[in-house]
């Protein structure tokens, strides 16, 4: 019998178990950087390293069409989303977001944020403790829009803002938390529509070169405009990414007050610190455990090998972490990035490749660009940090510091 047509037994009730560890422990005991495993009912093949994200974002090796489970797609990225495109069809529609790659917009979308963070730190010295987990979503969310050009009579930022982190934060696991992700999209979509229509008709107001307007106007490859609902889901892609950060923001607040040494250089300002921080927070914290499509063809790596219809894992987690790579992974030092930039797949928390062409998230630029500014802020920001649970559960997918990391006593600058 062929070797990947030996019955395997289903990870798939280990990997809501055990989390981000579910690979790298599977992966540490092999000589090899592949793992032939079997997943959702299907088998698949688990890869890491470099070179592997280029065979992974080979598009004649793996297709997105297909291969995002339905509760993955009414969650987090709604039900014809770009990410589920493959070939011309997702080149055109990737298009709408190639904008997000501009320095200029970057620095726009920062300025936005930034802005809406000093106000919002003004008002915590009036308050006896504050989240940052939660105040950073609300921030980001009120930035966001303000740089999508999404009107502030549309939106309700303070329920926005929840319902785009229950997005995020359900997506992965069964019960309440996905109950709840189902209808905050739900809920978000509908109104998204509404707008997208409303700007169609001349009903609101788009300004000229904002994501509202091009997502209203964008038309697809041979499909003519988008529906108001794809056209929401597409824009919901920009504003919950963008409040994904909020993340970020709170692993950049743990590993200050973990590693207080680096707040000086920090706030000095040094760009090139801040930036090397941002990547090393990216690299160090559990965001995404690991990426998936669905095998075009029988696939072969490194010896082991997948059927056309299988699944092919990129082991996102266990590369940020891997020995051979970063040699002391578990380490946190933001110096690793001062002396040598990462390279494109080697550092892949937003996943891998080329995002002008490829799948990488084009808005990893602008994870970067916020989270270095946010933490010259919070590493500036006069607070106490009181006892709290800071534990980081790695079987909670995605994690957070279980507090949300709180502060008191905040002293407005």
């Amino acid at each position: 019998m062929d070797a990947h047509r030996r019955p395997l037994l289903d990870r798939t009730p280990a990997l809501l178990t055990e989390g981000y560890a579910w690979l790298p422990n599977r992966m540490r005991d092999s000589t090899r950087p592949v793992l032939r495993t079997r997943l959702l009912g299907r088998p698949a093949l688990a890869v890491r390293g470099p070179e592997a994200v280029r065979f992974f974002y080979d598009e004649s090796h793996v297709r997105r069409h297909g291969a995002i489970p339905a509760p993955v797609l009414d969650t987090l990225f709604g039900q014809g989303a770009v990410h589920t495109l493959d070939g011309a069809a997702h080149r055109t529609r990737k298009e709408l977001f190639l904008p997000l790659l501009e320095a200029g917009r970057v620095a726009r979308l920062t300025e936005h944020v930034t802005g809406a963070w000093d106000e919002a730190v003004r008002s915590w010295s009036w308050r006896e403790r504050v989240v940052l987990f939660d105040e950073a979503a609300a921030v980001l969310t009120r930035g966001v829009c303000d740089w999508a050009g999404v009107p502030r009579r549309a939106v309700d930022a303070d329920t926005l803002a929840r319902d785009l982190v229950a997005m995020v934060d359900g997506f992965a696991t069964p019960g309440p938390r996905h109950l709840r992700a189902r209808r905050a999209r739900a809920r978000q979509e509908a109104r998204t529509a509404r707008l997208v229509e409303e700007v169609r008709t001349d009903a609101a107001v788009a300004p000229a070169g904002s994501f509202l307007e091009r997502v209203a106007r964008h038309r697809d490859a041979e499909r003519g405009p988008l529906d108001p609902r794809t056209a929401a889901v597409e824009l919901l892609n920009v504003l919950r990414p963008t409040v994904a950060v909020s993340w970020f923001v709170a692993f950049a607040a743990h590993a200050l007050h973990r590693w207080p040494a680096h707040r000086e250089r920090l706030r000095a300002g040094d760009d090139a610190f801040a930036t090397a921080f941002a990547h090393e927070v990216r690299r160090f914290y559990p965001f995404a455990p690991f990426l998936g499509g669905r095998t075009v063809t029988e696939l072969t790596w490194h010896g082991e090998s997948v059927p056309a219809g299988g699944i092919l894992l990129l082991d996102v987690y266990g590369q940020n972490h891997d020995e051979e790579l970063w040699g002391d992974p578990y380490t946190f030092r933001p110096q690793r990035f001062l002396d040598r930039p990462p390279g494109p797949d080697e550092l892949i928390p937003q996943g891998g490749g080329d995002p002008a062409a490829g799948h990488r998230c084009p808005g990893e630029r602008v994870t970067v660009g916020l989270l270095q500014a946010l933490a010259v802020r919070l590493a500036r920001l006069d607070c106490t940090v009181p006892e709290q649970d800071l534990r980081i559960p790695l079987r909670r997918v995605p994690t957070r510091p279980r507090s949300g990391f709180v502060v008191t006593g905040v002293r407005a600058p």
